[in-house]
């Protein structure tokens, strides 16, 4: 698993900066955009194997992007 890049984690922030803006002009769901989040978070968590508290910020963003993903099914 590869370390995110700067202008990965810079596009995340931005979209989630303007949510609104982000589901308005068609980018995505909340659902994507959690499973982003979630995605970015795992890749930091592995790249600092000693932090336990990124590993547990990862995991609470994957398990909420997995909510987001079941109320948009729902």
């Amino acid at each position: 698993m590869s370390r995110p890049t700067i202008s990965e984690v810079s596009a995340l922030l931005a979209d989630l900066a303007d949510l609104a803006d982000f589901r308005t002009r068609g980018a995505g769901s909340n659902a994507e955009l959690m499973n982003r989040k979630a995605d970015l978070l795992e890749r930091i968590a592995a790249a600092q194997p000693d932090d336990a508290e990124a590993a547990e910020v990862a995991a609470a963003a994957r398990a909420r992007a997995r909510a987001d993903e079941l109320t948009a099914e729902g």
